[in-house]
C-alpha cells in the first residue's frame, strides 16, 4: 500500500479538474517552494510524456531532452529555468482554468491592486475565504462561466491550496499576487527586501514629509527610488514595467491619491504578510 501511495498521479491533463491539478502540482513540487525545478521538473516532464504517448520514455535520450527544451520555451515565460504553478496551469482544460479567467480581467498589476482594495473589505491586509469567494463569483460572472455553489467552494479551496503558503486560511497580498503573470508581478521585485515593522514605521514616517498620516504620489515616488537605489535593484524609472508601473500599481490601493500606513505596509512590510 505504501508503494502505491508514492506513485505519481496520472497526467491526463485534458480531463483533470483544478483540484486534481493541485494534487499533481504538490506531488512534483517535492520541496514545496512553489516551483518545479531540477529533478522535479525532469520527473514531471517524464510523466507528462508517458501520459501523452501511453508508453515509457528515456530521459537520457536526445529526443526527450529536445521535447523538454520545447516545453520550457513554451511555458517558462520568464526563462528562469523552472516552472511555477501559474505557468503550468496553462495546460488545464479551459473550463477548469480559472487562472485564465483571472488574467483576462485582472491581467495587470494595477488592475490586481484595484481588485485587492475592492475585495479586502475589512482592510485587514488579507483576503479571507468569504472575501475570496465573492471575488471568484464576480470573476466567473464576468467571464460568463456557469457555476454552482459546490463549484465555487471548490475553486475557493483550490486557490487557497495553491497560494496560501503559510496555511492560515487566508491570502496575503504577496500570496495572491502569484495569480498574476510573472512579468506583471511587481512584488517579485521587492521580494528580497524584508522590512520589519519597526523599519517600515521609520520609513513611512521619514517619507510622510508633511506628517499628515499618508503618503501621496510624489512622496511614494521618492520612497520607491530610494528603496531601489539602497537595495541595488535594477529598475527603469520611466518604464511602464519598471518604477513607473510599480508606482501606478501601488497607487491603485490609495484612497483618493492618499496611501495610508496599512496600504503601504501590505506591500513593503514582510512581517504583516507572513
Amino acid at each position: 500500500m505504501a508503494t502505491q501511495a508514492q506513485q505519481p498521479p496520472h497526467l491526463h491533463l485534458a480531463e483533470i479538474t483544478a483540484a486534481q491539478f493541485i494534487d499533481i502540482w504538490k506531488h512534483f513540487d517535492a520541496d514545496g517552494n512553489g516551483y518545479i525545478e531540477g529533478t522535479e521538473l525532469e520527473n514531471f516532464f517524464k510523466e507528462l510524456e508517458t501520459a501523452r504517448r501511453g508508453a515509457g520514455v528515456d530521459p537520457t535520450h536526445a529526443a526527450f531532452k529536445e521535447k523538454m527544451k520545447e516545453f520550457m520555451a513554451k511555458f517558462d515565460k520568464n526563462a528562469d529555468g523552472r516552472i511555477e504553478m501559474s505557468e503550468l496551469a496553462q495546460l488545464l482544460p479551459t473550463e477548469e482554468n480559472f487562472l485564465l479567467c483571472f488574467r483576462e480581467f485582472v491581467g495587470s498589476s494595477a488592475a490586481f491592486m484595484a481588485a485587492w482594495r475592492r475585495y479586502d473589505t475589512d482592510r485587514s491586509g488579507y483576503i479571507e475565504s468569504n472575501e475570496l469567494k465573492g471575488f471568484l463569483s464576480d470573476l466567473l460572472k464576468k467571464a460568463n462561466r456557469n457555476y454552482d455553489d459546490k463549484k465555487l467552494n471548490e475553486y475557493t479551496q483550490t486557490i487557497l491550496r495553491m497560494f496560501d503558503l503559510n496555511g492560515d486560511g487566508k491570502l496575503g497580498l504577496s500570496e495572491m499576487a502569484r495569480l498574476l503573470p510573472v512579468q506583471e508581478n511587481f512584488l517579485l521585485t521587492f521580494e528580497g527586501i524584508s522590512l520589519t515593522v519597526k523599519e517600515f514605521d521609520s520609513l513611512f514616517t521619514f517619507y510622510d514629509k508633511d506628517g499628515n498620516g499618508y503618503i501621496d504620489e510624489q512622496e511614494l515616488d521618492a520612497l520607491l527610488k530610494d528603496l531601489c537605489d539602497k537595495n541595488k535593484l535594477d529598475v527603469d524609472p520611466v518604464d511602464s514595467k519598471g518604477l513607473l508601473g510599480y508606482k501606478k500599481s501601488i497607487m491603485a490601493l490609495s484612497d483618493g491619491g492618499k496611501l495610508y500606513r496599512t496600504e503601504m505596509e501590505i506591500v513593503l512590510c514582510r512581517d504583516s504578510m507572513l
